[in-house]
């Protein structure tokens, strides 16, 4: 199987044979041309499951490439329930796909209630039940973006990056370890909400994307990182519908 996980500003893939990770890779959104060649390497895939929340001008140039191949691309929507995961969520088929394919992987992973949390453009705070329901979730703006929006909407902000500390004395390290501990809170806090819903263990974290590195060592709570956590829900997804 081709497993694409298509985010707002990269595409990561990944191919699978015989439960083995074969070949994968990571190009920006807009570097077609890079993932078309890689993907002129490769065998062709019994099939391809997709996650796509980039829009459905991203989904067309996605089924373009793909199209050198006789297998029709299928792409990923959020069901009421689906390997083992319940979707409280409204309207079950709003909720994004990679959101969905993470709650799968993460469930697989640990089998009890954990928050799954992606830092990547957006930071999405996810809680899963001890019964492997998906309780609902947090989007807030991820860490580069909530920096760049300080940078642009706020006169003489210094440009260069800052440093974590308890109590800043710059501007750089103040806007840096602004926008870190106001993640680290909306996860913290939402750890504190699973916690008193019930669950029998302490409440632990997977983490993935882009900027987890700049979350998971500061953490109050049991937390782990992992890179491909929506491909591994592809994967999961895909074996599960065969």
């Amino acid at each position: 199987m081709l497993l694409l996980d298509v985010g707002n500003s990269r595409c990561k893939w990944a191919c699978t044979e015989h439960n083995v990770w074969t070949h994968g890779g990571v190009v920006g959104n807009t570097e077609w041309l890079v993932l078309q060649r890689n993907f002129d390497l490769l065998p062709r895939p019994s099939r391809i499951i997709i996650s796509n929340v980039g829009g459905e001008e991203m989904a067309q140039r996605l089924r373009n490439i793909c199209s050198k191949w006789p297998v029709q691309a299928e792409f990923v929507l959020a069901q009421s329930e689906q390997c083992g995961v319940k979707n409280s969520y409204e309207t079950p088929s709003r909720l994004g796909s990679d959101r969905w394919a993470a709650l799968i992987a993460a469930w697989h992973r640990l089998g009890h209630a954990c928050l799954v949390i992606n830092c990547g453009t957006a930071t999405t705070v996810d809680a899963l039940s001890d019964a492997g329901e998906f309780m609902g979730g947090l989007i807030i703006p991820g860490i580069t973006l909530m920096q760049q929006s300080l940078k642009l909407n706020t006169a003489q902000l210094q440009e260069e990056e800052g440093r974590l500390q308890s109590f800043p004395r710059n501007t750089a390290d103040a806007i840096y370890s602004g926008v870190i501990q106001a993640t680290l809170g909306a996860i913290e806090h939402q750890g504190v909400l699973l916690k008193n819903f019930g669950t029998n263990k302490m409440v632990s974290c997977i983490l993935s994307g882009g900027a987890a590195d700049k979350i998971v060592a500061h953490l109050g709570m049991r937390a782990e990182r992992v890179d491909n956590l929506v491909l591994e829900g592809l994967k999961l997804i895909g074996e599960a519908s065969a």
